[in-house]
């Protein structure tokens, strides 16, 4: 089982220090640390237990260090950032790892720009030798790119000519669309193994600045300095610890405080159930920061966050997630009004930010998603958007044995702070094209909807009543379930962006496909391949035909 609950005192690949207003972030790979036997973790290179550490640091930073307004990620390798990602490890891992190494990394990536533009932490790549593949594109996360001019350092994206892939973790999108490189010195660049150097580098736009090698040290610390005093971080602020997760995993459930994953592996398909919050939500953001972890909205979200890791990487064949939710609705709206009412607070704030990526997520995750919402269910604010996330939404109409009714609350949730990748709303998403349904929909934000008025805003794909209900649903999961995996995959990714084509919807949508149709290509992957040949000293053969 791959586990994404970590700790600073149990990292083997990154060293982290706060001082004051700025932080350095330090990778110091240990080459014996492998998440997996069979190659070794050389020249800083990382595999996904590399990258579990990065993604927790990068969300401690944020949660526990209110204080840091700038990150330096460096090495402690002389003359060595970051290799990127290990090749023997891509060579011999199978296919479903080597995509869900990539989506990882890329969220992961994808954080640390988002920390930077929503939450004032901004980060510093000093890069103080070789930055190759997945190090460079590491480095294209952060805002500022440092390069020692000792000569010899270099960055590059050597996947094309070198391994007969691509650079996959945002490589190719961030060089044109964020640096703004002129795309035919991008198509130069990606195709010269050896990377490119100090002054040419620098001319290019592929870093910020140039340091000589005895002043890089100094020059580095002056940088985080001088964008640290930059930051809107609160200094005096103290910060909220991520405790452990109260957690327990068997053969087929997955069991937190408010989170529960229950796997029907004959039916191949997982029922995740979110249970709202039981007290109402905290008279002030003072009061939030002394519950810390313990408050409902950041430990539901830590919870559901390691669930979906947990299921996205570890349980393969269960391709269908069903989305539930239970409890008080009036206290989930209760914590929901809290979120907005006191969005300013950093704490609030960040609490709101990780509901974003979460649910961002879920958008890209490779399986079928199917909300029911039932009496009982508490799908409003922050939890109606997994509703909106899902690929079908269905919901119960009339009242149960008990007198109960199912509805939904639509809140300002809904209308801005949660985008998808695509920049747009979910509702925006849903009526891509279609203004007079858009306007529907946004008219009953602010209101509780019962199945009727949920089906005529289009906020639910079908109602069912109470003799209807469990045969319909049966006949819908059966049928999901008999489809092939790969192109219900293919559909999904297909159908879930409507809209317009942003930074992250081109690594998702673009890169990420085409990565995952090379890696199973001869030419990358085949006994011949380039990635079964790298470092044998054999040149790759390939299939020299253009599909």
């Amino acid at each position: 089982m791959i586990d994404f609950q970590t700790h600073p005192d149990n990292y083997r690949h990154w060293r982290l220090a706060v001082d004051g207003r700025a932080a350095t972030l330090d990778m110091d790979v240990d080459p014996d640390g492998g998440l997996h036997e069979g190659y070794t973790l050389k020249l800083n290179s990382y595999d996904l237990g590399v990258d579990i550490e990065l993604a927790d640091a990068i969300q401690r930073l944020r949660f526990e260090h209110p204080e840091v307004g700038a990150v330096v990620i460096g090495s402690t390798m002389d003359r060595v950032f970051c290799a990127g990602a290990n090749i023997p490890m891509l060579a011999g891992a199978p296919h479903p790892l080597k995509v869900n190494f990539c989506k990882f990394t890329n969220e992961t990536r994808n954080g640390i720009e988002e920390a930077s533009t929503e939450s004032g932490q901004r980060y510093i790549a000093a890069i103080n030798g070789t930055a190759a593949g997945g190090g460079y594109e590491l480095a294209l996360a952060t805002d500022h790119i440092m390069l020692i001019d000792d000569g010899n350092a270099s960055v590059a994206l050597p996947e094309v000519p070198l391994l007969g892939v691509l650079p996959g973790t945002g490589g190719l999108t961030r060089l044109v669309d964020k640096r703004f490189v002129r795309r035919d010195r991008a198509d130069v660049f990606c195709t010269v193994e050896e990377g490119i150097k100090g002054s040419k580098a620098l001319e290019w736009k592929l870093i910020d600045e140039l340091v000589p090698g005895s002043r890089f040290d100094e020059q580095v610390h002056e940088r985080a300095t001088e964008i640290a005093q930059t930051s809107p971080r609160p200094a005096d602020a103290v910060g909220v610890p991520l405790t452990p997760l109260d957690r327990t995993i068997t053969d087929d459930r997955l069991t937190y405080s408010s989170v529960s994953v229950a796997i029907d592996r004959v039916a191949r398909s997982a029922e995740f159930t979110i249970a709202g919050p039981s007290e109402p939500a905290p008279s002030d953001p003072g009061a939030a920061s002394s519950l810390g972890a313990a408050w409902w909205a950041l430990r539901a979200a830590r919870e559901l966050d390691d669930a979906v890791l947990h299921m996205r990487v570890n349980e393969l064949e269960i391709g269908t997630w069903i989305i539930r939710t239970e409890g008080n609705l009036e206290l989930l709206l209760d914590h929901d009004r809290f979120l907005h009412e006191y969005g300013e607070h950093w704490f609030v704030n960040e609490v709101m930010l990780y509901w974003r990526r979460i649910l961002k997520r879920v958008d890209v995750s490779s399986r079928s998603i199917v909300a029911l919402i039932e009496p009982g269910s508490c799908f409003g604010g922050i939890l109606f958007e997994l509703a909106l996330a899902a690929d079908r939404a269905y919901m119960f109409a009339g009242e149960d044995d008990d007198g109960r009714s199912a509805e939904i609350a639509v809140t300002a949730s809904s209308d801005g702070p949660l985008p998808m990748s695509n920049g747009l709303t979910r509702i925006a998403t849903r009526f891509w094209g279609d203004d007079d349904g858009r306007t529907k929909a946004e008219k009953v934000v602010g209101s509780r909807l019962d199945a009727e008025g949920a089906l005529e805003a289009g906020l639910v794909t079908e109602i069912f009543d109470d003799i209807d209900w469990e045969d319909e649903l049966r006949l819908i999961l059966e049928e999901r379930t008999s489809f092939s995996p790969d192109s219900l995959t293919a559909m999904e990714a297909n159908l879930r962006f409507p809209g317009p084509e942003t930074l992250e919807t081109k690594i998702f949508g673009r890169l990420t496909a085409w990565q995952n149709w090379v890696f199973q290509r001869p030419n990358a992957s085949g006994e011949v391949g380039a990635l079964g040949r790298y470092g044998t000293g054999l040149r790759p053969e390939y299939d020299q035909k253009r599909v």
